[in-house]
């Protein structure tokens, strides 16, 4: 009898079995038609795990369920044991670093990710407290890989399989590079690990996601909708040709324009916004000579008006991820005015609390009413119009436009950009 997998294919526990498969040279089979929220469900499925959950691998010898077990069973069917090692404390030492990877980074990802994902209740604090956790993990991993390449060993064992593909999901969906890069031994290891042939093999080519993902809202299951019985033998209805309408009445009919946002309606400027956006963009060297130049030469006082923010609560952000992801999300709902704006937002300290300090760039004189009344971290932020008369606060501009470290006497944990 084949070894057979029941899940669907593209999930980081499932590739646990299928990379340890790869090392082990065992020869795994997906269940044919396995369809999440279906399969899982039938009777046959619970007989093989009671509670519903995939992925199941069914053996000669009868179900085995949970991914580590599952990979475990697939690392030791062949007689040579590549993934496990010679020595008891070696083996003790594989499974410790199992445990610890499921246990202090897997289940505190899963905090960080289910939430965004709207598979849970998103709560800050819960997230805070996750991602302090996952962080004091990452650093003892970091501490360990700093004089080690693999976790035990020196070849891949099945705690690097696992681990890794714990990671996977982080670094894929949730964690960005700002974030990863505080540990440097975990990024050199795991980008190390999924660009071995085993792993390339199931994971494909592996990115790593540029930006933490707006929280939504908790998904709900879909209500299935009540069919109306029909009554026998009701007689068919035939459709009464309607009467044409008169040209008149149909004009008035006809879908009105939307209207005018009134910043369309102001008078033309002579600053282009977009070519200052390319400009910007595309100044790789000499920044302050090229772009800030340019800047003052297209800029219009008279079309277009500078803002600096200020946060009002710096003294809440205690924890980078959090604080990052604060003006990820305020970035994020300014879309709305990408037309007619363009941003500089700063996270400052090299410790906390973080200062969040921005530069806006906005069409006409004052911020816009549509964006006041529509994105609602607007009011979170002190907001003083540039007095561009004023030499310290054009420098200040300037400043701000180029990520000039160090601002204000601090370092800068990041800039983001709008344009």
């Amino acid at each position: 009898m084949a070894l057979i997998l029941h899940a669907i294919k593209r999930n980081k526990n499932v590739f646990k079995a299928l990379i340890a498969a790869e090392y082990s040279g065992v020869q795994l089979e997906f269940a044919p038609d396995f369809e999440f929220s279906v399969s899982n469900t039938t009777p046959e499925f619970l007989k093989m795990n009671p509670l519903g959950k995939f992925p199941v691998l069914e053996t000669p010898d009868g179900p085995v369920f949970e991914s580590n077990a599952i990979a475990r069973y697939v690392a030791r069917l062949n007689g040579d044991n590549a993934l496990y090692l010679s020595t008891p404390i070696d083996n003790a030492r594989i499974d410790q670093w199992i445990d610890f990877s499921t246990l202090e980074i897997d289940s505190n990802i899963l905090k960080l990710y289910l939430p965004r994902f709207g598979y849970a209740p998103y709560l800050p604090p819960a997230e805070e407290a996750a991602n302090s956790a996952l962080k004091r993990a990452l650093g003892a991993l970091n501490t360990h890989l700093a004089s080690n390449t693999y976790l035990v060993g020196h070849s891949v064992t099945l705690a690097d399989i696992i681990t890794t593909c714990n990671l996977y999901l982080g670094f894929t969906e949730i964690l960005v590079k700002s974030f990863t890069s505080e540990f440097p031994h975990v990024e050199r290891y795991f980008w190390t690990l999924v660009n071995q042939p085993n792993f390339r093999k199931i994971l494909g080519q592996v990115k790593q996601t540029d930006a933490v993902p707006p929280v939504q809202s908790a998904k709900k299951p879909a209500q299935p909708k009540e069919s109306k019985p029909k009554p026998k033998d009701e007689p068919k209805k035939v459709a009464k040709p309607e009467p044409e309408k008169p040209k008149e009445e149909a004009e008035e009919e006809a879908p009105k324009p939307k209207p005018k946002n009134p910043l369309d309606l102001l008078p033309p400027s002579k600053m282009i916004l977009d070519e200052w956006k390319r400009l910007y963009s595309n100044t790789k060297t000499n920044f302050r000579e090229v772009a800030i130049k340019g800047f003052w030469d297209m800029y219009d006082p008279e079309g277009y008006s500078l803002w600096f923010c200020d946060y009002k609560y710096n003294d809440e952000n205690t924890v980078s991820f959090v604080t990052l992801n604060k003006v990820g999300g305020f970035l994020q709902r300014m879309d709305l005015a990408r037309k007619y704006a363009f941003g500089k937002m700063l996270v400052i300290g090299s410790q906390a609390p973080f200062k969040v300090k921005g530069l806006w760039l906005f069409r006409g004189q004052e911020i816009p009413q549509f964006v006041i009344d529509e994105c609602y971290d607007m009011e979170l932020y002190e907001w003083t119009k540039v007095d561009i008369s004023d030499e310290t606060q054009k420098e200040r501009v300037n400043q701000m436009i180029e990520d000039y470290e160090p601002f204000e006497g601090e370092p800068l944990l990041d800039a983001k950009c709008f344009k």
